[in-house]
């Protein structure tokens, strides 16, 4: 291999004497030596050999190669330089497209990843259950509590198993000081399942332990040395001392399921749950299967189990992977349909639409450019010039064009990365790793062959006779092609602006709809401490605080709260299963929160003790097949209730979802918050004056007041923060096809200098020569619409089938896309069309 390495490179009059020189050595040190040695010796001569004076001088492929290589980049920069306004069109374009790209693939990375990072990842799943009912079915989390110690003791594909609770909001104390963190129990392989790496202490052993983040050990002891530090919790009129088993690293920003602290399990199953049956849907059970497991086989185990204890139950279980449920956690009639994939899959196709349309001004503007390069395609290809080579040379502009658009898009991402975080609520960053630039090669790679494959196949392939003989502007499948591809991006830019016309609709009729009862001004906060006992005194005196206008006991929270199925009614049958949402209620919240009654009364102390009273809305009594609701006995898992009035139906929950079955339990004592509704245009003040009065009952607890139509509002956090995305995103595709329909004017007008010279010689009007140059741009977008409007009606309305509540498509919504995309052409024309119309005609009619 040395010897052919130094025939093929060394000068040919110096080949024999070296060779005879090295393999005289090699033989020599083999034989006194090692032939190791000899062997390393000789590359080390070959290697020594190879220098400037000794290489041959050669003509090869390969110098050629470099050459042309060399001369390609030469004539890219002086074309860029010669064509600069169509070259900044071009960098313009292309660089704000994919820096929505890259904004996008930021955002998409990021969510793929949430949840991601447990050790059993592949292996971890959630426990599920469908709940059927005469209304369909309903998926959740929620599985009986028992549950656990079956899985444990009679799934053998089970690794490790673990029983959580929602995470909710709690108070720990220390000393005389209190904090509001999020909180949840968890049973004793919670570190096993799930992977929250401990910087000190162990896991939860016994009742009185807790487990917190070291975020939450600043806050409290300012420092994380906490292990066997003593803490209190309080929840409602319960209070505990637990101390500090282990400080946990913060929880990471990818998990679903952000908490400051765990707590026992066995404290919250034995001491705080008083209805533990297999009805009661009061935990979350996730399971990490042995690797050999099927988890269909699982599944069916463990809904066996509920089914030996649920005789002609209603209630379905099944496995799902625990990673999925951020991304695909929609569902309905007990099967997965979505959820925020459908976020993530819509932004990726405004990706490649943006990234298509940047594409198509770079083709379009080579193309009609073409004509200023007729000349050079012939002369190079009457010289000899192969269609490769020139196939090369518009393929080294558009990657250079290419790269040059990825620097700039990488520095636009760079200075913009503050701003599109605070509009996505992400914390992404730019880190140029190795990940990162594989990514960056790989769109120059992509967006160069795209944009320009078409000029190099298209130029390359014109004939040398052809061309020098002017025979190219005769031929129209280039401007059909051309003009195809304008329909095409105006196309997908009204699909955009449609998509994002619908979205803003929704939104602000999400905003706007009556949902049965009045947010408004409507201020909630946890009812713990002091106020367990002296909650009368409290809500009297709240109510004759200068500008609350009423206050009550709720357990009314947006989003539903609890649920049971513990209710049976007179004709109930086995087959009758409805899940009722579940209101804890003191006097007067009916009135309070405006919910209208369609019978009956609210709950009212004039009556004695209503604490045997309920009131259904109207979807619970038409479930439960009641003629005549009032009056008769159901019984509840607490006891037989009486139904004392109806209520019309009010979204609980966000507008996706149907109305559901409520119930109203007159039950102040197990109500968990205060209620009050404020004056309007007086919140600051009045929550001032609430705060002391709070701070008088309950000394040293945190006062911290939520409002409902926040809440309200959060729950389409999501879909807000998406319409937010989607404006900014179809802003810059329409603007990148306005620069690409900005280029193609200048190109025509200049291609019709001429013909407007003689034209205004003839006596044409400045305004007859603008709807001269625009007409051919108003029919291609016109074209456009006609595709666009149809295919974006089906798009919407797709949607929007994800609320069960939602706007009209209404005619005028693909109008005013149509009409917008319209003007905003026009406007884009006329830039250029009314400056050309403007000159002097002999300027038009003086020849080079």
């Amino acid at each position: 291999m040395a010897t052919r390495l130094l025939t093929w490179l060394l000068r040919a009059d110096m080949v024999e004497e070296v060779l005879g020189d090295l393999e005289e050595k090699f033989y020599s040190m083999a034989s006194h030596k090692s032939l190791f040695r000899a062997k390393l010796n000789y590359w080390y001569q070959v290697l020594n050999y190879l220098r400037p004076f000794a290489i041959k001088k050669s003509k090869s492929t390969s110098l050629i190669r470099f050459t042309m290589v060399r001369h390609n980049f030469t004539l890219t920069f002086r074309n860029f330089k010669k064509h600069k306004s169509q070259f900044l069109i071009n960098l313009i374009g292309l660089s704000t497209g994919l820096a929505c790209v890259i904004f996008i693939a930021l955002w998409v990375a990021d969510e793929r990843s949430v949840d991601k990072f447990h050790e059993h990842e592949s292996r971890l799943y959630q426990v599920m259950s469908n709940h059927s009912d005469a209304s369909g079915i309903r998926t959740w989390k929620g599985v009986p509590g028992l549950l656990l110690d079956e899985i444990e003791s009679r799934v053998p594909e089970v690794s490790t198993a673990v029983a959580t609770t929602d995470t909710h909001e709690f108070t720990l104390s220390s000393g005389e000081t209190y904090f509001k963190s999020n909180g949840k129990f968890a049973s004793t392989e919670f570190l096993n399942v799930y992977t929250y790496p401990l910087i000190g202490g162990t896991g939860i052993s016994d009742k009185s332990g807790i487990l917190i983040t070291e975020s939450l050990a600043m806050r409290i002891f300012k420092s994380t040395d906490a292990v066997g530090k003593s803490l209190e919790w309080h929840f409602f009129d319960q209070t505990k001392d637990v101390q500090v088993a282990g400080v946990l690293k913060d929880i990471p920003r990818h998990s679903s399921d952000p908490f400051d602290f765990v707590m026992s399990w066995d404290f919250f199953h034995d001491d705080l749950i008083s209805y533990k049956n297999w009805f009661n849907y009061y935990a979350r059970i996730a399971v990490v299967l042995n690797p050999s497991a099927d988890p269909q086989d699982v599944s069916k185990k463990i809904d066996a189990i509920l089914k030996e204890q649920q005789e002609e139950g209603k209630v379905d279980l099944f496995l799902t992977r625990y990673s999925d449920l951020y991304l695909h956690g929609k569902y309905e009639n007990g099967k997965q349909i979505g959820g925020r994939v459908e976020n993530m899959n819509l932004f990726i196709t405004i990706a490649l639409f943006i990234l298509f349309i940047a594409s198509i001004n770079f083709i379009n503007l080579s193309t009609a450019k073409a004509t200023h390069r007729i000349k050079e395609i012939g002369v190079k290809k009457s010289l000899g010039a192969s269609r490769w080579s020139l196939m090369g040379q518009y393929f080294t502009e558009s990657l250079m064009l290419s790269l040059l658009s990825v620097v700039v898009a990488l520095v636009l991402v760079r200075l913009l990365l503050p701003q599109f975080n605070f509009l996505a609520q992400k914390q992404l960053t730019l880190g140029m790793d190795w990940r990162m630039i594989q990514i960056a090669g790989l769109l120059i790679v992509i967006v160069g062959v795209i944009a320009g494959s078409y000029p190099a196949l298209y130029l390359s392939g014109l004939r040398a006779i052809e061309v020098l003989k002017g025979k190219l502007s005769r031929k129209t499948g280039e401007v059909w092609g051309r003009k195809s591809l304008v329909v095409i991006q105006f196309s997908l830019s009204i699909i955009l602006i449609v998509s994002v016309l619908v979205v803003y609709k929704q939104m602000e009729f999400v905003k706007q709809k009556n949902l049965g009862y009045d947010r408004e001004n409507l201020v909630y906060f946890e009812r713990e401490g002091r106020l367990i006992n002296h909650s009368d005194a409290f809500i009297n005196e709240l109510r004759n605080t200068e500008g609350v206008e009423d206050a009550a006991l709720s357990g009314f929270v947006v989003g539903g709260g609890n649920s049971t199925g513990g209710v049976s009614w007179p004709g109930k049958t086995p087959q009758d299963q409805i899940q009722f949402w579940e209101i804890n209620s003191g006097p007067g919240l009916v009135e309070m929160l405006g919910l209208d009654l369609v019978s009956g009364r609210a709950f009212s102390s004039e009556f004695g003790a209503d604490s045997t009273s309920v009131i259904f809305n109207e979807t619970a009594i038409a479930a439960m097949g009641m003629a005549d609701p009032l009056g008769k006995t159901i019984t509840h898992y607490s006891g037989d209730k009486k139904i004392v009035g109806v209520v019309k139906d009010f979204n609980l929950i966000s507008l996706h979802t149907r109305v559901e079955p409520m119930i109203f339990l007159y039950n102040p004592e197990k109500t968990h918050y205060v209620m009050a509704r404020i004056k309007p245009g007086s919140e600051v003040s009045t929550l001032h004056k609430m705060e002391s009065l709070y701070s008088s009952f309950n000394p040293g607890y945190v006062f911290k007041p939520q409002f409902v139509d926040q809440d309200y509002q959060a729950q389409y956090a999501s879909e807000e923060r998406v319409g937010v995305l989607s404006r900014y995103f179809a802003g810059f595709a329409v603007l990148i096809s306005c620069l690409g329909l900005f280029g193609l004017a200048a190109f025509t007008a200049e291609r019709r200098t001429k013909e407007i010279g003689i034209r205004k010689v003839m006596g044409s009007s400045v305004l007859g020569i603008v709807y001269l140059l625009s007409l051919d741009f108003t029919k291609m977008v016109l074209v456009a619409a006609m595709i666009a409007l149809p295919v974006s009606y089906f798009i919407a309305a797709d949607w929007l089938q994800d609320f069960a509540f939602r706007v009209g498509l209404e005619w005028w919504f693909f109008a005013l896309a149509g009409l917008s995309a319209l003007l905003v052409a026009w406007f884009t024309v006329a830039l250029q069309t009314i400056r050309t119309a403007r000159i002097n005609p002999v300027e038009c009619l003086r020849n080079e």
